[in-house]
């Protein structure tokens, strides 16, 4: 039994896993990035032992002054955050992606969302793709029923192929008719370190829409123009990678030149008006 302050109002719970599912650290830094801004406060974690390999996922220590410190186990965190002069409460999950027992891990994650009156999911991932640093961060996913990512403006993805905890979670929370949805933004491979703060911006605008509240961006524009002008830099030292930059331009730009249209253009601003009337 979770023991809660007051009862939730409406709850729209936000997850995001580290690893697999997490490229660039851009969902996790999403989700880290609303729990600083809202000031949001753990509610309770799952136990570690149940879904860590810690050869694996290794605890954490640290030592100053030769003193150690206390040891920081790998665990998924629930938190919550009441946005200001939002109409809901917002329910943050993150952790490393689990190791082991993947089923059991989706269903107290669901049991957990049940507790709290959670009726829509939005689930966070990130992955590497043949992306132009140049351009905006490109956002597809899933949601469930289909109608939920239409009705926003998802463009859908199609895919058959290995899947991680999102995926899994995902099925688990949509087989019992909760409405879901699963955001990937496309890290361009060749800037694959972290932190990517392009793309954590592009999934919290989705975030703003699902939500229907407006998430402070803090200094993440800022942190996105001083990240595309270091890239642009590094890229521009060596030519080859600067070719292959102009490539994916040119084939992104092309691809989207079909959909440069009246009704896509005014769908996309209708968007923005949005998030902004809703803040």
């Amino acid at each position: 039994m979770i023991k809660l302050a007051r009862e939730l109002v409406e709850p729209v719970m936000v997850a995001a896993f580290e690893g697999w599912n997490d490229a660039g650290e851009a969902a996790s830094l999403a989700v880290e990035h609303l729990s600083k801004e809202w000031g949001a406060y753990e509610l309770c974690a799952l136990a570690p032992d149940d879904y860590y390999d810690f050869q694996v996922t290794r605890p954490r220590m640290s030592v100053v002054e030769g003193v150690v410190g206390e040891v920081e186990w790998p665990t998924t965190r629930v938190q919550v955050a009441s946005p200001p002069g939002a109409a809901r409460d917002v329910v943050l999950v993150t952790g490393p992606e689990p190791n082991m027992r993947w089923r059991s891990y989706a269903a107290d994650l669901l049991a957990i969302a049940r507790e709290l009156g959670v009726t829509r999911v939005v689930m966070l991932g990130s992955l590497l793709a043949d992306a132009p640093h140049t351009r905006p961060i490109p956002v597809t996913g899933m949601a469930t029923p289909v109608d939920l990512g239409t009705d926003l403006g998802l463009e859908p993805t199609t895919y058959s192929g290995p899947t991680g905890i999102l995926g899994v979670a995902h099925e688990t929370f949509s087989s019992v008719g909760m409405e879901t949805v699963s955001l990937w933004a496309a890290i361009p491979h060749y800037v694959a370190q972290p932190p990517c703060p392009k793309a954590t911006l592009a999934l919290l605008a989705w975030v703003e829409d699902f939500l229907g509240v407006q998430v402070p961006l803090g200094s993440l524009p800022e942190e996105t123009v001083t990240w595309e002008a270091n890239v642009n830099e590094l890229t521009a030292e060596d030519e080859d990678i600067a070719s292959y930059v102009r490539g994916l331009e040119e084939a992104k730009d092309t691809a989207e030149l079909p959909e440069a249209s009246g009704d896509a253009i005014a769908r996309d601003f209708e968007r923005y008006l949005r998030r902004r009337d809703d803040g």
